[in-house]
């Protein structure tokens, strides 16, 4: 008897309907699957064997033989396992056929019968959506994640044996309650922070803006401290954006099984000795990297000038693309990478150049090298470069009352009101770090006045055409920070002053 039993495979953050074929013909007992399975499919044939017997149910010594399809797309990953058993339980007469109709069907399954979670939950219900499913049957601990999609009904499966005891009643297993995602609480507060004004003000464009900033100091000056800070200030993710960022940390393997989903932007911090497979995205499956794990929210790079030139330089792509592409010799994946990167570095090798103490000793040409590793294109995508110097002693024991985050947070919010009013007829833009510099240039409220200090600035400080736009994009977030309408001088000269200090420097 052929048994063919609904499921979805997962490609990039995206769902694809497979239909599961299982057919127990007489001969030789034994396993073959066929349609493109990885590894960890092709070992569903010992996890699906055992469950069955342990949950109580007959495996018939015949020769069974699974068929994914599209059998002309790779499947990966272990969510086959409860279709797969599904399936040898309708063509050997266990379960009725019509018990699994119109239900899709997604587990891993242990050796004793229980269904354990998979990744890529949310991008499976996806699937079983559009594809007019009127079940899911997925783990008990993957519903949190799923049921961010309300148009799907869900069934949560704990045991083998407990799933198929309540299909063959005719019945689907209890409904649970619609998921609704939290926003937590921030672990730390700009209120904390003790003087440093001009860092948090970079802070607070980045912020509006979606601008990306770099932070030299030498140690202990505040620039892991100040950056672990910024998601106190950004606002709270959307319901298009939460899906994303569910679904990539669920493919990733970085969702913890059975959490409520958060709002909270996303906050990634690596270590400096990642990997280009761990930065960028790779390896089997592929994976996401750090760029796509981090989409709308912040990727911290700590000591940006210790990673290797060619990974840093590999971020170029995704900070101008917003996407991760990655070929294979059979496929393309894509992954979304629109984030918000925060750089932070000591100022030479040893980390004291220009302190007054005197404590350097670096040679010029170490300097030099260090500094080199930033390449001149990828530091051309960061819009604010910020010189962190340390607190004063006096100044850390006074303790004086800082401005909070959540008075930040407030500006913050008003200023991307009003940047969501300004691009509500341009695709895909939400922000002024995302907007054409072309468009802002004929629509984004530059004063005359403005517009002649831009050219004079753009000539003296040499200033690319990349550059030229970024530092207009800035200027305009300062003004909406400012709730001006237009982009005044003042808005541009602080905009130009977060540039690199080389480019400031040129126009001597």
């Amino acid at each position: 008897m052929l048994a063919a039993i609904r499921s979805a495979a997962v490609l990039g953050i995206e769902g694809l309907a497979v239909t599961v074929e299982v057919d127990g013909a007489q001969g030789l007992p034994g396993w073959t699957m066929v349609g493109l399975p990885s590894g960890s499919v092709k070992e569903a044939r010992e996890r699906v064997g055992a469950a069955l017997v342990n949950a109580g149910f007959v495996l018939p010594p015949r020769r069974w033989t699974v068929n994914l399809s599209p059998a002309g797309v790779r499947k990966d990953g272990t969510a086959f396992d409860l279709p797969i058993a599904i399936g040898v339980l309708v063509a050997s007469g266990q379960l009725p056929a019509e018990a699994a109709e119109g239900i899709v069907f997604a587990g891993e399954l242990g050796l004793d019968g229980s269904v354990r979670p998979i990744r890529g939950a949310l991008p499976i219900a996806r699937a079983a959506r559009d594809g007019g499913a009127r079940a899911l049957v997925l783990p008990t601990a993957n519903v949190p994640e799923a049921g961010l999609l309300r148009e799907l009904r869900l069934a949560p499966a704990a045991t083998l044996g407990a799933l198929v005891e309540v299909l063959r009643r005719g019945r689907l297993p209890d409904a649970p309650a619609p998921t609704s995602a939290v926003l937590a609480a921030p672990d730390a507060d700009f209120g904390e922070v003790v003087g440093q004004r001009i860092a948090k003000r970079a802070l607070e464009i980045a912020a509006a803006g979606g601008h990306n900033l770099f932070l030299v100091g030498p140690p202990g000056a505040g620039k892991t401290m100040l950056a672990r800070r910024l998601p106190s200030i950004l606002p709270a993710l959307d319901d298009d954006a939460l899906l994303d960022v569910v679904a990539i940390h669920s493919v990733g393997g970085v969702l913890a099984a059975g959490a409520t989903p958060s709002r909270t932007p996303p906050f990634r911090a690596p270590h400096h000795t990642i990997s280009l497979a761990g930065l960028i995205g790779g390896g089997p499956g592929p994976r996401p990297g750090e760029v796509s794990l981090a989409h709308r929210g912040v990727l911290f790079l700590d000591e940006l000038l210790e990673l290797p030139r060619y990974v840093l330089d590999a971020m170029r792509q995704p900070l101008e693309d917003a996407r991760v592409v990655l070929a294979r010799a059979s496929h393309a994946i894509t992954y979304p990478a629109r984030f918000l990167l925060v750089g932070a570095a000591n100022p030479c090798p040893c980390g004291y150049d220009g302190d007054t103490s005197g404590r350097c000793r670096c040679s010029a040409a170490d300097i030099a090298r260090y500094r080199a590793r930033l390449s001149g294109p990828l530091a051309d995508r960061i819009d604010l470069h910020v010189r962190v110097g340390a607190v004063a002693l006096a100044d850390l024991g006074a303790g004086n009352a800082e401005a909070s985050s959540a008075s930040i947070a407030a500006r913050v919010l008003a200023a991307r009101d009003r940047q969501r009013v300004r691009y509500r007829d341009l695709p895909g833009v939400r922000l002024n770090a995302d907007a054409p510099g072309r468009w802002l240039q004929a629509h984004g409220g530059l004063a005359p006045e403005t517009r002649e200090l831009l050219g004079t600035a753009a000539e003296r400080l040499k200033l690319s055409a990349r550059a030229f736009h970024r530092a207009l994009r800035v200027a305009r977030t300062v003004a909406d920070l400012d709730a001006e309408a237009t982009i005044t001088p003042g808005a541009l000269a602080e905009a130009l002053m977060f540039r690199p200090s080389e480019d400031r420097d040129a126009g001597r």
